[in-house]
Formats: structure tokens, sequence, C-alpha cells
């Protein structure tokens, strides 16, 4: 599989429409699977996605076809943006959605009265209502003042204060089917997406860590491979601020849900600490600053070189044990572990390779240039030792 994405990869190089189009496409592949597979991040879009088309169907149902209102627009609309992707968000949005619905159907019916004509109207109230819908008050929610008006006025219907508290009865009625969907079916709690996103992280740190290590092992590395390298330390830095996009998401869905209900969606009971976060964005900072190092020794304008040699295997053979311990760390933090002597003959084998390295920066004669990257690059990796597989707490044993 691997090696037909990197011939898919070859092929759509220098054709940036059709390869857009191809990874979208991939994208969407392996979100549809992932959602199939079991609970996840996808799965829980697609219940929440679910969840909206719910709310509104209901919503219509009940203003539509119970009340029998012939313009029941207004409640299965605001139904529908209302189930959002925690409770808490929901009932805040709802108060500042309700409160840019009131303003907005008020200041229509109000121009309806001055200018009494429908476009006249529109014109005298619309350039307020995008003025009002920057307030802080209204959150993002400033936009449905206008929008409101809108529907008001282009209905063709006579603006009363009946109507007006017609249109505010039926936004009421939406925010409240929106709410109590999203809090009593299946509550939105995103405390898995922490888990998931630190396993990721960890993960996507082994994955770099060894493609480094094969490169610097066969060879074959030059400025190109460099800057890939560098590139996919980008990406981790683009999954470490999904982290804590995660982290504050947790916080904010456990607000507002009961523990029976959190218990209902089955959702993990905990997440790892925060200090979690913060090593592994230490990792992630070595590992750019690794990447950096070996993209500056392939720099025809820079006068550090790469070492070169038996010193540059055995560098190679300690990336790639580092980033085995990063893929036990994401296999940990799943739920699964490789056992606690495998991890000690991995430990073993890196103070033996970390030994020899030292060695090798005190014997070799390769130069002053080289001999400074060497040093450089063994730090990097000691940083990344110190963090991944840190030293057993020895007041723990006493």
């Amino acid at each position: 599989m691997t090696a037909v994405i990197r011939t898919a990869r070859e092929a759509l190089r220098g054709r940036r429409p059709v390869a857009a189009v191809w990874w979208e496409a991939c994208a969407v592949g392996r979100s549809v699977r992932a959602a199939w597979r079991g609970p996840g991040r996808e799965r829980d879009l697609v219940v929440q996605s679910l969840k909206a088309a719910g709310a509104a169907l209901l919503a219509w149902a009940v203003a539509g076809v119970w009340l029998g209102d012939p313009m029941a627009l207004m409640a299965p609309w605001v139904a529908l943006v209302l189930v959002q992707a925690t409770v808490y968000s929901s009932v805040r949005q709802a108060g500042e959605q309700f409160a840019a619905i009131c303003a907005g159907a008020v200041i229509a019916s109000a121009a309806q009265a001055i200018t009494d004509d429908h476009t006249g109207a529109l014109a005298l109230c619309l350039p307020v209502l995008m003025l009002m819908a920057n307030w802080s008050r209204f959150g993002r929610q400033g936009i449905y003042a206008a929008t409101t008006a809108v529907f008001v006025l282009a209905s063709g219907t006579a603006v009363s204060a009946a109507a007006v508290g017609h249109r505010v009865g039926q936004a009421a009625l939406g925010a409240v089917i929106g709410v109590a969907v999203n809090a009593f079916v299946l509550p939105p709690i995103h405390l898995r997406d922490v888990r998931e996103n630190l396993a990721a992280l960890a993960r996507e740190s082994g994955d770099l860590l060894h493609t480094v290590a094969t490169g610097l092992r066969e060879g074959e590395w030059d400025a190109q491979s460099a800057a890939g390298w560098s590139s996919d330390a980008a990406r981790l830095g683009r999954r470490l601020d999904a982290l804590y996009s995660a982290r504050s998401w947790s916080r904010e869905s456990l607000r507002l849900t009961s523990g029976p209900l959190r218990r209902l969606q089955r959702v993990p009971t905990a997440v790892p600490p925060e200090d979690e976060d913060q090593r592994w964005s230490r990792v992630t900072g070595n590992v750019t600053a690794l990447t950096r190092t070996l993209a500056v020794t392939v720099d025809e304008h820079r006068t550090p070189k790469a070492p070169e040699g038996p010193v540059l295997d055995l560098y190679a053979r300690l990336l790639a044990l580092i980033g085995d311990a990063c893929h036990a760390e994401a296999d940990r933090l799943l739920g699964s572990s490789a056992g606690p002597r495998r991890e000690a003959e991995t430990e073993t084998t890196m103070d033996e390779l970390h030994r020899r390295l030292q060695e090798g920066l005190r014997e070799q004669g390769q130069g002053a240039a080289r001999t400074a990257v060497l040093g450089t690059l063994v730090l990097q990796a000691e940083n990344l030792w110190a963090e991944i597989v840190p030293e057993p707490d020895e007041s723990a044993g006493q």
C-alpha cells in the first residue's frame, strides 16, 4: 500500500489541481473508514451531523405539522444551527442567537412601519443590523440579526407586533429543541479527542524519526529530502495545535453535562494530564530543531557539514530506536503496551548506542565543522530521549 501511495504521489507531482482532488478524495475515504471501524473523531462528527438534522426535522414537525404554522421556517433553522460541538456552546449560542433574532425582527418591523415598503425597509435596516453583527455581545451570532430581517421582510406578509412575536416564538421553540437534542441525545463529550491527538502526535513523531533514520542510514538524502523532513516537522506543529484545541474542547464539553449522560455516551472517564501536552510540545520542538540542523548541513551556502561513516549510522540507529519509543508511547496512550521486557531491551540498546556515539564524538577526526554538527545532533537526540524515555523515579521504589 505504501508503494502504491508513493507511486501516485510521484505521478501527481506538478499537477496541483488533480493532486488536490486526489488527496482530498483519499482524506474523505480515510474518514469514512475510520467512522465505520469504531468510535473516534470521525464517528463523533457523523453523530453530531445526524443530531442536527434530527433536531431540525423535529422542530419542523412541531411548528409546521403539529402547530400548523404555514411559515414555520424559523424553528428548524434555529434548531439546526444550535446543535454545536458542546452542550455549553449550544446554550451560550442559543442566548446570543435569540438576542440577535429579536433585534433583527424588531428593527425590521420598525423600518417597515417607517417606510411602508419592503425594499425601503431592507435598505434602511440592513446597514444598521450589519454594524450590530460585529457587536461582541452577540458573539458569532450577530449575522442572524440581518438574516432574520431579510426573512421577515422578504416573506411579503404584513409586519405587526403579532407577527414579530410569532417569529420570536418560533425562534425560541427551535432553540429549545436544538439545545435539548444536543444535551440529551448522545451529548458530545470530547475527552477522547485529547487522547487520540496525543497518540497521533506520538505516532507521527515516530514516523518522522524513522524516515530521517532511514535516509541517514542509506546515505540517500539531499536538500530536497531535508526540506521534506522540515515540512513533516511543521505538520507536527499543526498536530500540536489540534491537541491544544482538543484540550480546550474537552474542558468545555464537561460543562452542563450530567454523569448519567456521560456514561450513556461511553466515552473515556479520564484524559491524560496536561503535563503530557507540554512534554510532547518539547518533543515537537526538538524534532523540528533536529530536522532544521540536518537541512543546514546540506545547504551548499552554509559551512556546517553532516558527519559521515559509521558514526552517522550509529546516529541513525539511535533515531530509529527513539522512533520506536514514540510508537510505544502512542500504543500506551491508546491502551496497549509492548511490555516491560521489550521496553527494557530497547532502553539497553539505546544506552549502548548513546555511549558509542559519545566515544565517536571524542575520537572522530572529521574536522571541527562536522564534529560541531554531530555534537548538536547528539544533543537533540538526548533531549528527545529524555522526554520520551524519562528516567525512572528512584523515590518510587523506596
